[in-house]
Parts: C-alpha cells; sequence; structure tokens
C-alpha cells in the first residue's frame, strides 16, 4: 500500500495528511473542486481511474451545520451519495476506504462519552445526511472503516480557533456557550492518526475486525466556554487577543441546528484495535497555534 487518494483537497483534514502520509511512506494524492465533484459524478471516477489509489480517505464533505437545515438534500448529495460512490469504486478495486464523519449522528443525551455501539440519533439535517454517509460507506464496500471525529481546528480553513482569534481581537468582551461538551481535535493530530492507522493496514493486510466505526478525537474533555479561554490562553505568548470570556447558556445563542450538548465520544477501540491513540487537544492546541504564529 502506498497510493492514497485524499478527497476534499483543501480543507483541514486533508491539507493535514499532505504532512502526514509522506511522513509514513505514503503518497496522497489529494483531490477536489472542481475537477472532483459528487454533483458530477463521472468526475469522481475519472479521478479515481487516474489516481489508481491503494486506499482512499474520504474527507469531502458537506460541512456547513446550519445551512444544511434549509439545504438538505445538497447536503446529502455531498455526505451520502457522495460517499456511496467513493465506496462503490474502493469495492470494485477491492481497497479500503476510510470515511469520515462526526459525533453530530448522537443527540448528545447520553450523559456519558459514546461508544460505537451505541445508536445514533442525529438532532438536525447535518447529523442525519453524515449518518446516512456512514451507512452508505459500510454497505458500499466491505473494507470500510467509519472515522467519527469532532470539534476540528487547523491552522487553516473556517474553525473555531481562529474565529475566536479574529473575533477577540475586534472586540473586549465574548459570550461563548458553556453548556455544550466534547473533544476538539487537531487536524494535524487527526492526519497522524490516520496514518498511522493505515501504516497499521499495511503492515498487517486488511482484517476483519478494522472494519466498522471507530472513534478519534483530541484527548479529553472540555466546553466551548473553556476551549475558548484556553485559546486565549495559548495564544497570549504570541500577543493574541485577551478578550474578557463570558460563559453563556445555548438557549442564549440560539442557532437554526440544534447541537448535542454532550458529543462525548470514547476513543479505546481506536488504541485497542488500531494501537493508535491522539494527544490531549491542549497539545493539538499548541501545535496549532505554533503553525499560526509560524513558530
Amino acid at each position: 500500500m502506498r497510493r492514497v487518494l485524499v478527497t476534499g483537497r483543501g480543507g483541514q483534514l486533508a491539507t493535514g495528511l499532505a504532512d502526514a502520509l509522506p511522513a509514513l511512506g505514503f503518497e496522497p494524492i489529494l483531490v477536489g473542486q472542481p475537477e472532483f465533484e459528487f454533483d458530477a459524478p463521472d468526475s469522481v471516477a475519472a479521478a479515481f481511474a487516474d489516481a489508481r489509489p491503494d486506499a482512499v480517505v474520504n474527507c469531502a464533505a458537506w460541512t456547513a451545520v446550519d445551512a444544511a437545515e434549509e439545504q438538505e438534500a445538497s447536503a446529502f448529495r455531498a455526505n451520502a451519495l457522495g460517499p456511496a460512490m467513493v465506496a462503490r469504486l474502493c469495492e470494485q478495486a477491492g481497497i479500503p476506504l476510510l470515511h469520515v464523519s462526526t459525533d453530530y449522528v448522537f443527540d448528545g443525551r447520553k450523559g456519558a462519552p459514546y461508544v460505537e455501539t451505541d445508536a445514533p440519533n442525529p438532532l438536525g439535517a447535518y447529523g442525519r445526511t453524515k449518518l446516512a454517509g456512514e451507512w452508505a460507506a459500510l454497505a458500499g464496500n466491505p473494507r470500510t472503516i467509519v472515522l467519527r471525529t469532532a470539534w476540528v481546528f487547523a491552522p487553516m480553513g473556517a474553525n473555531f480557533v481562529r474565529t475566536m482569534l479574529r473575533v477577540g481581537a475586534e472586540r473586549p468582551e465574548l459570550r461563548v456557550v458553556a453548556d455544550q461538551r466534547g473533544s476538539p481535535t487537531a487536524a494535524p493530530d487527526l492526519a497522524d492518526a490516520i496514518a498511522a492507522m493505515l501504516a497499521r493496514l499495511r503492515e498487517t493486510g486488511w482484517r476483519d475486525e478494522y472494519r466498522g466505526v471507530t472513534h478519534a478525537t483530541g484527548a479529553g474533555f472540555t466546553t466551548w466556554h473553556a476551549f475558548a479561554e484556553a485559546i486565549f490562553a495559548a495564544a497570549a505568548p504570541f500577543g493574541g487577543p485577551a478578550p474578557r470570556v463570558l460563559p453563556i447558556a445555548t438557549a442564549d445563542y440560539p442557532t437554526k441546528a440544534m447541537r448535542p450538548a454532550d458529543g462525548r465520544l470514547d476513543t479505546g477501540r481506536l488504541a485497542a484495535v488500531f494501537g493508535v491513540t491522539l494527544p490531549p487537544w491542549q497539545e493539538g492546541l499548541a501545535r496549532v497555534m505554533r503553525a499560526l504564529h509560524g513558530a
């Protein structure tokens, strides 16, 4: 296994994989719009034929959570029909597919970290379409790994860390939701984990135990409010902004889409089956902050 097709070029995770995969001896082949487009199935098949991959990591997705409420059909094409196409092509080639999903397939009402066998119950269109994508990927290719993650951030792209730094530089005081819990996940750390998973597959060959859903997030849990405070603390040595961050309830910050109040994911299967762990989210934040400031 050497050639890895990575969809979603330009996104946070695909960009991380462009660095993480070569470090373990893989050749990443990144594809994205406009030449790779789920709304144009022929472009997907053509990109696949050109790449001749040994494995695929599907990072391409509709990630605009609130917009999905009004554009669910478009989100479904990207998050469900797209993975179905990719899975079918992988099945025909007899190669593994690693498909990236989300904690939003859960309703956040369990009161404890979710394990992979917990029943999904998405609260909104984004979660529904991502869950459909999980099913499509697993049904379309017997060598599929669905990797659920959460709260992804990176030195580039649209994410909570960059948003906080931007608005924190503009305002002396911010109000951030304090009653939603989860695990911030640095895209470079997640990319390293995916590369390590593929290295395990390369070493052992495909095993039936690999198939199915696996959770992968930064270690540890926090709230959006505490995460925001950690962001400004991590930015301080680089001369970053230092606004006052006030905790608020979800009800005080209404959005079109409902979010799970407690989307914590148990990552024990990732360690047990693949021998892979992600570092604490605080270390991921420090890594991304260094990258943001060229340190």
